[in-house]
């Protein structure tokens, strides 16, 4: 095709687009633009860089070039500047906003340790001295899958006959999915009044507190506690944040204040999402440990060391991130 047919063919589509360009470059106040305008630019888009690559190919005239090039450098600024934004907003949001935000609600956070610890402490005790203890809160065969899993003998320690094939990337994605469910349904039973997240929270600190004691008593211990001691900063730290959130919700419920319960539930939901946020993000570090260290083959010391310097860093993290930006904090 020559090069003014071409022109004559897709200048109006050019024209288009320039306009478009040009009133995203005004102030936002004085445009003159509507949802479906500013809707089109990706396809407009798209089809401009294609018709520069044709117009480079067939060796057009470099006024043309320049012309679709120019058009390109604007639109993919206006196309990519909003997600090159969201981006730096996130990482403002998990540097700076939510631990100032877990600090302000931390009384949240301490009810919910609480529901979560001493259950488990209690049963994991008895599940000590009681060997028969664990068969309350398990059944027979979950004691025994539980038990080959961190038998010293198996080759991936936390991993079931069935998933010890699997390779570290699989696993990863198994134990987002797992994590993250168990973060979100105690987060969403907050809207049962509460009385969700707390039965959850209760039921996690059991389930693990039965196991841990079990394991413990069996002679296992080096295997599950070098497993269990990386990741377990992250997880167990977000689950108990997610079932913080809950609270939060269900406290909206029951004691709406002034507000109607409608308008209270939206108020406190506003920090509970963005705390369920940041809970999400320290489950996707701990499914990351998980994955690709907890079940290494390193020596056990070097775990436990390492896992001393992950809690402290999340206690830091969450304790002291932001302070600077939020004055006391």
């Amino acid at each position: 095709m020559r090069q003014q047919a071409f022109e004559q063919q897709h200048r109006e589509m050019w024209q288009q687009l320039r306009h478009l360009l040009d009133e995203l470059d005004r102030p936002k106040r004085k445009r003159q633009l509507d949802a479906s305008a500013i809707a089109s630019l990706p396809a407009l888009y798209r089809a401009l860089c294609n018709h520069y690559a044709l117009s480079r190919s067939r060796h057009y005239s470099p006024e043309l070039e320049r012309e679709l090039h120019e058009m390109i450098v604007r639109g993919h600024r206006h196309l990519y500047a909003g997600r090159s934004a969201q981006l730096w907003r996130l990482v403002i949001f998990i540097s700076r906003g939510f631990p100032q935000l877990f600090r302000k609600q931390i009384a949240y956070f301490w009810v919910a340790a609480l529901l979560f610890l001493v259950p488990g402490l209690l049963i994991g005790g008895y599940c000590y001295f009681q060997s028969e203890m664990i068969y309350s809160v398990m059944d027979d065969t979950q004691v025994a899958q539980m038990e080959s899993m961190y038998d010293p003998a198996n080759r991936k320690p936390g991993r079931s006959i069935e998933r010890s094939a699997e390779t570290d990337m699989m696993m990863f994605g198994h134990y987002i999915s797992n994590n993250i469910g168990i973060g979100f349904r105690t987060f969403a039973g907050g809207m049962l009044f509460g009385v969700g997240s707390v039965l959850l929270l209760v039921f996690n600190g059991v389930f693990i507190g039965a196991v841990a004691g079990h394991l413990t008593r069996m002679g296992y211990e080096e295997t599950f506690w070098s497993f269990v001691s990386g990741h377990g900063s992250f997880e167990l730290t977000a689950i108990v944040i997610c079932g913080a959130s809950g609270l939060m919700l269900g406290h909206a419920l029951i004691a709406p204040g002034q507000r109607t319960r409608v308008d209270a539930l939206k108020w406190r939901a506003a920090d509970a999402l963005k705390l369920v946020m940041g809970a999400a993000a320290m489950l996707l570090v701990a499914a990351f440990i998980e994955a690709f260290w907890s079940s290494s083959s390193v020596a056990t010391e070097i775990k436990y060391g390492v896992a001393a310097l992950l809690w402290l860093l999340v206690a830091l993290y969450l304790g002291m991130a932001g302070r600077r930006a939020h004055g006391s904090g």
